[in-house]
């Protein structure tokens, strides 16, 4: 399957075809760690499970495809594809990057600031990010939208500002997918996700992905990934195929649904401020009363209180507490990322369902 396909259709075909001696419509998982050499000096591509898996290097194809890149390796989750993006780049790197970013990342790049690895510029809006990068940045990173306030950032405009500068740009870009957005045709020349997310789509494997069309960066990303390891199992691999076949009609329900409980939010007095970029299944909303936040998350039934995002059911998640707990909250509080605010991953159910939910734990 290649990119001269829609994307629909390169989405649902993932893996069919990939056992010409068989003809299996699913792709087999090859569980098998080493591989039989023809003979000396010869071998069918595949030496070393960790080095190159069959399931996962079908996997990989689709995930190229689908970014419109000519590179991909899947990880054995989100957090080490961003790893795996950024210990590419020398110790000392100085990296430029938004502000407002999932708990976890910043968690990293503040340990890895501690020992002197990479020195980071924060900036709270694209602007400030723009002004922000300057001849000495190797690196500027963006998630777009960000997690949880949902601000938007023009890639392109990034991207052509990190390379007059003479900087790579890294974009994760898990909240929309390839479904609303490819940041590798717009100029990034990483793109991460947390496949985690909706790309499984069924919270049921934890997995990561590294895109590029560098070859270069790719070579390097992947001597990276073989030396550390942290490269994802064939079960896992056959897994995220699995929830790829499903990714643009739950994308599109997840929006459809989120529009609708937009629009149903902004409707109630309890709620006070909706965060929500018009796509996605990413929703986040700031109550008029934080200290009844406890109830509303007890009084939920259809909506999962749990971390995470992306899957086929509707969660809510407490930044404060859960996903950004390790992000001071001086510094939470100064770029926007209030104790009052409440994050909605918006699943597949059925939209009045959601609303009746909302309304009653919402207490109006």
């Amino acid at each position: 399957m290649t990119n001269e396909y829609k994307l629909a259709t390169i989405l649902a075909h993932t893996g069919i075809k990939s056992d010409e001696a068989t003809g299996a419509l699913a792709a087999p998982i090859h569980f098998s760690t080493t591989y039989q050499h023809p003979e000396f000096g010869k071998s069918t591509g595949f030496d070393y499970t960790r080095t190159k898996n069959p399931t996962r290097a079908t996997l990989e194809k689709t995930l190229a495809a689908i970014e419109q890149a000519d590179y991909a390796l899947a990880t054995s989750s989100g957090m080490s594809a961003i790893v795996l993006a950024f210990e590419i780049f020398p110790v000392g790197a100085k990296v430029v990057a938004a502000r407002d970013l999932y708990g976890g990342s910043f968690r990293w790049f503040n340990d890895k600031e501690s020992e002197g690895r990479f020195t980071v510029e924060y900036a709270n809006t694209e602007s400030d990010l723009l002004a922000a990068i300057s001849d000495d940045t190797d690196i500027v990173y963006i998630e777009t939208p960000t997690n949880p306030l949902m601000v938007e950032f023009d890639i392109a405009t990034v991207a052509k500002a990190a390379h007059d500068k003479g900087a790579k740009l890294i974009v994760d870009n898990t909240f929309y997918s390839p479904i609303y957005q490819n940041p590798i045709p717009l100029g990034a020349d990483i793109v991460v996700h947390s496949a985690t997310k909706y790309l499984a789509g069924h919270n049921d494997v934890l997995a990561g992905i590294v895109v590029t069309n560098d070859q270069a960066i790719y070579d390097k990303l992947f001597y990276n990934l073989n030396t550390t390891g942290s490269t994802l199992s064939p079960f896992d691999s056959y897994l995220l195929m699995r929830g790829l076949k499903t990714l643009k009609l739950r994308m599109e329900k997840a929006t459809e649904n989120a529009r609708e409980l937009v629009t149903f939010l902004k409707t109630l007095p309890t709620v006070k401020e909706v965060l929500y970029t018009g796509k996605g299944g990413m929703i986040s909303f700031k109550v008029a009363d934080e200290s009844k936040i406890p109830t509303i998350i007890n009084r939920l039934e259809v909506i999962t209180f749990a971390e995470s995002l992306g899957g086929v059911e509707s969660l809510i998640t407490y930044p404060r507490t859960q996903t950004h707990a390790d992000i001071p909250e001086d510094v939470r509080l100064s770029y926007g990322l209030t104790n009052d605010l409440l994050r909605l991953s918006i699943g597949i159910e059925d939209v009045d369902d959601l609303k009746q939910d909302l309304k009653a734990a919402l207490g109006a």
